[in-house]
């Protein structure tokens, strides 16, 4: 039972500290940063592409963000002793 409660404040420091991470990318004049509770904190448009290339590389680049926060997260949880799941 303690390894239990061990574990639940490994995962509840691990997403403290995950929420404080920030989370960039850019493409095309496009910016976008998401921070570890996904909270979208800054999207920056580019208004000289047409509204369809906006569209697309904003979907690019939140599925890009979401993709580095995933990484970090799976490296920051392998880093966690004895936290099995």
């Amino acid at each position: 039972m303690f390894d239990k409660l061990k574990q639940l404040k490994q995962l509840k420091d691990l997403q403290s500290a995950l929420a404080q991470e920030k989370f960039d990318a850019e493409k095309e004049g496009i910016k976008i940063t998401i921070n570890g509770k996904l909270e979208i904190e800054l999207l920056q448009l580019n208004p000289s592409l047409e509204k369809e290339k906006q569209e697309k590389f904003l979907k690019d680049l939140i599925n890009e963000t979401i993709r580095k926060m995933q990484l970090k997260l799976a490296q920051k949880m392998s880093q966690m002793p004895g936290l099995k799941f």
